[in-house]
């Protein structure tokens, strides 16, 4: 889903303007959203080995959905981002279950 991102950089100013002025912040966050993408495949490939890292994707999941309900909340996003956010809030609950669910490593 991110990859395509990185051609969507003029696309994203027309349909939604302003358009974006700071193109390293862009690529940045792209970037590292396609990186925690690979990581979650690592995880689902190995959750028991990899059960520590739900922790951190727990964080990247809880922290773009709840940024995003505050800032429509505050009238600076579009509710129709709520989607998007409600994906990401989903998916970090999965996250707490599959961590509680998942045994720790044993030795």
């Amino acid at each position: 889903m991110l990859a395509p991102l990185y051609f969507m950089f003029d696309l994203i100013g027309q349909k939604d303007p302003p358009a974006i002025t700071h193109p390293g912040f862009f690529y940045g966050f792209a970037g590292v959203g396609l990186a925690w993408q690979i990581a979650f495949l690592f995880i689902a490939r190995d959750p028991v080995r990899f059960r520590p890292l739900m922790i951190p994707s727990m964080v990247e999941k809880f922290s773009y959905g709840i940024t995003v309900v505050i800032l429509v909340l505050q009238a600076t996003m579009h509710a129709s981002d709520l989607v998007f956010a409600g994906t990401d809030l989903l998916l970090g609950v999965l996250f707490v279950v599959a961590y509680l669910r998942t045994p720790a490593r044993s030795a």
